[in-house]
């Protein structure tokens, strides 16, 4: 009976249930971030530097994700990971995807052997064509252009999360933008201070304290409280 239990014990070890520690989960996103992008841009859409040390995440993504050899298109995106995979461990001018220009511009990249984990690669590489996509691009490029033609003052109040706390009608955390506006619309340096110095009790609906936004230079604060007393 003792050797039956021995050897049952076995079979489950060497099935699964004595495997020593399972693979960890990395946040992907956070992982490139420090891994990546002191030389990749990894805005979407990209932005263009005059001296950056490596293209964009995006454009590297699509060249390998279109490039890559596949017998069938199911397996486009293992056999990207793969090919990223090998390829940074062990860079090669003649398993690179970049043209000639490219690699001339900005060389080939160094070896990250040591920098990062076979497992860190894993979760970068499934990341890089999960969200560098020619779809997550679209929107990305469409959201920009709608943000672009937005009025300076309304995107200055969206770059500095003003509508977490603010909307136009309606209030929230504080008073409605059109409150605001009739409350100031006489003394619009009154206006621009609080925003500035930010401020306390002024509102007895406010549900939070209004924080200064000492950043904004005096350009943004006339943009941002001229929008404001537009309203």
């Amino acid at each position: 009976m003792k050797k039956v239990v021995v050897f049952i014990s076995l079979v489950f070890y060497f099935l699964g249930c004595g495997e020593s520690k399972p693979h960890k989960s990395y946040d992907a996103k956070k992982l490139i971030e420090q891994k990546c992008s002191s030389c990749h841009n990894l805005d979407l859409p990209p932005t263009l530097y005059e001296e950056e040390l490596a293209p964009p995440m995006m454009a590297v993504a699509h060249h390998i994700f279109n490039k890559v050899e596949v017998k069938d298109e199911s397996l486009r995106v293992s056999n990207s990971v793969a090919f990223v995979k090998e390829y940074v461990m062990a860079p090669d001018v003649k398993k690179s995807f970049c043209d000639e220009e490219s690699l001339k511009s900005y060389g080939l990249m160094p070896s990250q052997k040591g920098n990062l984990t076979l497992e860190e690669l894993d979760a970068i590489a499934n990341y890089m064509f999960s969200h560098f996509t020619q779809e997550n691009l679209s929107h990305a490029q469409e959201a920009l252009n709608k943000f672009n033609a937005m009025p300076k003052g309304e995107q200055i109040a969206r770059k500095n999360g003003c509508f977490g706390c603010h909307r136009v009608e309606k209030s929230i955390v504080g008073p409605s933008f059109k409150a605001i506006q009739v409350k100031y619309e006489k003394s619009p340096q009154t206006l621009i201070k609080s925003i500035k110095e930010g401020s306390r009790g002024k509102w007895s609906s406010a549900k939070g304290v209004m924080p200064a936004f000492k950043k904004l230079d005096e350009e943004e604060l006339k943009s941002l409280s001229s929008w404001i007393l537009k309203r």
